[in-house]
């Protein structure tokens, strides 16, 4: 049986290279409102957006070399929103004076039939988990704060535990490619929650996609 058709809208307009710059870190559950109240006073929105997402991660496996991967992403708490479909590249490794992770990024918005796309397409499953939290925004960054679950019975999104003691945070912005300027913007304000966390360039060895 055929998958339905898919539709695909552009998120980060076409064929523009976007790059996605990164720093990351954790807090433990016990600092999080510490924090949040230090990104409130820092951050343009106050009061900062929830979500609740429900993350797949799909491989497209060659011949030879590493496997392809796709992140498909829906909104529990919208339903009806579009689904997005990301594609994150390898870290370039080349520029140590960069004070942020830099990769290829794309990111669109698509249908509600994705999942069966992804699967027609010869993409299997290789893991999926559910994202909570806050997004905060300063200008052109994002910085992110979430708890990650593992689902215990597949495609269960109210059947999950919790994969840590700690939460994710994220400080990121999406530009085209040589506005390596951002690094020093984001390292300026990650200098800003210190010691609430420590923003760090992770090693790309020690990532997994």
């Amino acid at each position: 049986m055929e998958a339905p058709p898919v539709s695909v809208m552009p998120v980060t307009g076409g064929a523009v290279n976007m790059m996605e710059y990164l720093l990351q870190g954790s807090v433990y559950d016990q600092a999080l409102e510490s924090l949040l109240h230090r990104l409130r006073g820092l951050c343009d929105n106050m009061e900062p957006e929830t979500f609740i997402d429900h993350e797949l991660v799909y491989l497209l496996k060659g011949q030879q070399g590493n496997p392809f991967i796709l992140r498909a992403r829906r909104s529990l708490s919208h339903p009806t929103s579009p689904w997005h479909l990301r594609y994150l590249g390898q870290p370039e490794v080349g520029d140590k004076s960069r004070h942020a992770l830099v990769r290829n990024c794309v990111d669109v918005a698509a249908s509600h039939s994705l999942p069966e796309f992804l699967n027609e397409m010869g993409f299997r499953m290789d893991h999926e988990f559910v994202s909570n939290g806050h997004m905060f925004r300063k200008g052109a960054m994002k910085i992110v704060v979430s708890k990650l679950s593992r689902i215990l019975v597949p495609g269960n999104t109210d059947n999950t535990e919790r994969l840590s003691l700690s939460y994710l945070v994220e400080l990121s912005v999406l530009a085209p490619a040589g506005q390596d300027n951002m690094s020093e913007d984001m390292r300026s304000f990650a200098e800003q929650l210190k010691p609430l966390v420590h923003l760090e360039k992770i090693d790309p060895s020690k990532q997994r996609h």
